[in-house]
């Protein structure tokens, strides 16, 4: 990761309560507080989440040998495969997985690379991008 994206900020109690709990989310109640963020405030997801994907890279980085997060690039054409795929390997809802179909995001944190690579390929024969971080 290059020094551009580096971050230092100091929080206060309050706004270090309100980062732990947004870490907390999933990538699809991210999602929806962003959009919320970006329609009441005019703030841009990529600005708010900066600072997380900042200080989640090195934590990746470290577990990269031993596990994999399976992440939605595209979901191609064929949608309704993909849905199902999502909602095959995560248990989720139809609306949650189609949420996340229609914007991508990580589908799996921390799966062995055996186990990644088959979600992978169950993704790209339904028709999606799929990549493995």
């Amino acid at each position: 990761m290059s020094e551009e994206n580096t971050v230092t900020v100091e929080l206060s109690k309050g706004e270090q309560a309100v980062v732990d709990s947004i870490e907390k989310l999933t990538v699809i109640e991210a999602n929806n507080v962003a959009t919320y963020f970006k329609e009441k405030y005019g703030i841009s997801a990529a600005v708010a989440a900066a600072p997380a994907a900042a200080g989640a890279a090195p934590a990746a980085e470290e577990d990269a040998k031993s596990s994999f997060n399976v992440e939605l690039k595209d979901a191609g054409g064929q949608k309704i495969a993909v849905i199902k795929v999502i909602r095959e390997i995560t248990g989720l809802g139809l609306g949650e997985a189609k949420a996340l179909a229609d914007n991508g995001g990580t589908i799996k944190e921390n799966v062995k690379k055996e186990d990644a690579e088959a979600m992978k390929k169950q993704f790209e024969d339904a028709g999606a991008t799929v990549e493995l971080a």
